[in-house]
């Protein structure tokens, strides 16, 4: 009888697998009774790191462990990794492991740059990003997909934000036309955190005043303008942020000829040989208008005017064939 009892509760404690069985005994040895606890059963989780911080051009992993109810699962299994959104986000990596491997056969790597790290045999998805950049800012989802002997699986719900920082490049400078012969400037930078911009020239009066830029929504390209351009001069924009600072200069060129005023603007990057040039044909420009200020006689005719050119064309032209206008980014 007590064998009997005794191999019950052997029994017992297999089928409930993980489940502890304790039993009582009184001082002759007979069996007083049987307690049964039940392990806790372990449930789908996964964790991740609220943020990861990288810099740009630089590599980083998003962490991510899971655990699932299915002990000493051995099929065939997926692991996927999603942005911007859990669940409809696009995928930006997927792997399959076939059963009894561990080996997890890249399917999907979007621009080749993501990379698993981890082992999804041993509940671990973490993934490696290469050569980051801003736009590989935002949220990443990891999920693991069981389609064996058990169909299962799960997916992280708040997912891992990458926060990719980087310092202040100015991407465009640019002067527009403006009513009333007037001329406006463009600053256009990016960085992360978002840099702040700022204006300086001569007689700067009016400030300088923000406007929505072509990368706004991405939060980390920036636009201010500079409304008018009261004076000749260097006009500079500076860009900065917790990680550095950038700037770039356009130089502003008005001139009043018979047909109205107009402008020349020249980047500062672009100053060199070119510059120099330029220089010495507005020298040479303003010395033959002086000239021709000057009194002539009635019969004197009139000089012809200059056609207009582009900037890459002044270095091969005469002071008598300058543009009375051209604009330069």
């Amino acid at each position: 009888m007590e064998w009997s009892i005794r191999l019950l509760a052997c029994l017992v404690g297999v089928l409930l697998m993980g489940s502890l069985v304790r039993t009582k005994r009184d001082t002759t040895g007979n069996l007083v009774n049987t307690e049964v606890h039940s392990a806790p059963a372990q449930r789908w989780s996964m964790q991740v790191p609220a943020e990861v911080s990288a810099a740009l051009g630089e590599a980083t992993v998003l962490p991510c462990t899971f655990t699932h109810p299915h002990r000493h699962y051995d099929g065939p299994l997926t692991a996927i990794w999603r942005a911007g959104e859990a669940y409809a986000g696009p995928q930006v990596f997927r792997c399959a492991a076939a059963r009894g491997s561990e080996l997890c056969q890249t399917a999907l790597s979007l621009h080749g740059r993501f990379r698993l790290l981890g082992n999804p045999r041993r509940n671990n998805l973490s993934l490696r990003v290469e050569r980051l950049a801003l736009a590989d800012n935002g949220r990443y989802f990891c999920r693991v997909e069981f389609s064996g002997d058990v169909h299962d699986r799960y997916e992280s719900r708040q997912g891992v934000r990458l926060r990719v920082t980087a310092a202040p490049r100015i991407v465009n400078l640019s002067v527009l036309p403006g009513p009333a012969h007037a001329f406006r400037a463009l600053c256009t930078a990016e960085g992360e955190p978002p840099p702040a911009l700022d204006w300086s020239g001569p007689a700067l009066g009016n400030g300088s005043a923000a406007v929505p830029g072509p990368g706004q929504d991405h939060g980390h390209q920036v636009t201010a303008e500079l409304p008018a351009l009261a004076q000749d001069g260097r006009y500079t924009c500076t860009a900065s942020n917790s990680l550095g600072r950038a700037e770039a200069s356009v130089y502003l060129f008005r001139f009043h000829g018979a047909s109205g005023a107009s402008a020349l603007a020249l980047p500062l990057g672009a100053l060199g040989l070119k510059a120099l040039l330029l220089l010495g044909v507005l020298a040479a420009r303003a010395a033959a208008r002086r000239r021709l200020e000057q009194p002539v006689a009635q019969d004197t005719p009139p000089r012809p005017q200059a056609q207009e050119s582009n900037y890459e064309n002044l270095s091969q032209m005469s002071p008598r064939d300058l543009p009375t206008a051209a604009c330069a980014p």
